[in-house]
C-alpha cells in the first residue's frame, strides 16, 4: 500500500510533503508531484504536510480521483525524484 497524490496538486506543486518524506519517494512531473508506490512506507508524514489536501492513502482516495492511483504508479516510474523544497507553481489564499 502507498499514499497517492491526487488532483488538487495539479498546477500547484507545493513541496512541503517532499522534505518530510523519509524514503525520498516523491517524483516531479510538469504539473504535479507523484509518489513512487514501491518506495512509500506508509508513514503518513506527507499527507499532513500537504497544504491543498491532495494526498490520500490509496485505500482512501475519493472515488472521483481513483484514476490517480494508477497515474501515480505510471508517472512515478517516468519522472525524476525530488527531495528538496522549491517554489510552488501556485499559492493558496490565506
Amino acid at each position: 500500500m502507498a499514499f497517492v497524490v491526487t488532483e488538487p496538486c495539479v498546477g500547484c506543486e507545493y513541496t512541503d510533503c517532499v522534505v518530510v518524506c523519509p524514503c525520498d519517494c516523491f517524483r516531479e512531473g510538469e504539473q504535479m508531484l507523484y509518489i513512487a508506490p514501491d518506495a512509500c512506507v506508509d508513514c503518513d508524514a506527507c499527507r499532513v504536510e500537504c497544504p491543498v489536501d491532495a494526498i490520500f492513502h490509496e485505500d482512501n482516495v475519493p472515488e472521483k480521483w481513483i484514476e490517480y492511483v494508477e497515474r501515480n504508479r505510471e508517472m512515478a516510474a517516468a519522472c525524476p525524484p525530488i527531495t528538496e523544497r522549491k517554489e510552488p507553481l501556485a499559492r493558496t489564499e490565506n
